[in-house]
């Protein structure tokens, strides 16, 4: 048990996938993992653990932004032996090539500003993700028959960003898709020694204004989920 998550010992998996909504962790725990066992509901944010072919997996809720995920973070890794993470949620795609309910797994993530900034200080921190993870779920993807967009992404520390000229930069730059948490969790991750992954879908177009109806966005959630859980085990 720790400050924030009220799990016992053993009963967080080594794999954790995050998702930011605790209701889409409940979403994803009953779809994808056989018996899986609410370990977690402290101040609602709920964890659940159970088996996907037979392997041990937990689905834990992160919150939105990356104070929120930097807590809970740290504490599955710290207190309760996480070793690989996967960030899987919704993200705004920010290339005319990438589309709604497109994939798009991080290879790196620009932020402006972290939890984490106030240890590195002075210095620009590059996040990235795990290669192993990184290359097994383009395969797990590949597998699927997808094609999917494999890059850098931007975790923003705010959602209503007025910052039309930044995103104009970023889109000449490349970046893929915004988000909210990766930066962080790929910085906690690095400083722990654990694997990190993040694994988005598309809900909606920062270019186009296009955005997935909300009854829409858990089915076509479900392939980002898949391809999380053989990376893991890949």
């Amino acid at each position: 048990m720790s400050v924030h998550i009220g799990a016992e010992k053993g009963d967080i998996a080594d794999v954790v996938l995050m998702p930011g909504d605790p209701l889409r962790a409940r979403w994803a725990a009953e779809t994808f993992l056989r018996a899986p066992r609410l370990v977690n509901e402290v101040r609602g944010m709920l964890g659940f653990t159970g088996e996907w072919k037979g392997n041990r997996v937990t689905i834990h809720g992160s919150g939105m932004g990356m104070p929120s995920l930097s807590i809970y973070a740290n504490e599955l890794i710290r207190d309760f032996g996480a070793r690989t993470l996967i960030r899987i949620g919704s993200a705004g795609a920010m290339q005319e090539a990438v589309n709604i309910r497109d994939v798009v797994i991080a290879m790196t993530a620009s932020t402006i500003s972290t939890p984490s900034r106030g240890i590195m200080r002075e210095l620009n921190f590059a996040p990235c993700a795990d290669f192993g993870l990184l290359r097994a779920a383009v395969a797990a993807a590949e597998g699927k028959g997808m094609a999917p967009h494999v890059g850098g992404i931007y975790s923003s520390d705010v959602f209503y960003d007025e910052r039309p000229d930044l995103t104009e930069q970023m889109t000449r730059h490349g970046v893929l898709a915004v988000e909210m948490e990766a930066a962080e969790l790929y910085t906690v991750a690095a400083r722990h020694g654990a694997r990190a992954l993040g694994v988005m879908t598309i809900s909606d177009h920062l270019l186009t204004g296009e955005a997935l109806p909300s009854g829409e966005r858990e089915r076509s959630f479900g392939d980002m989920v898949e391809i999380a859980l053989e990376a893991a085990f890949g």
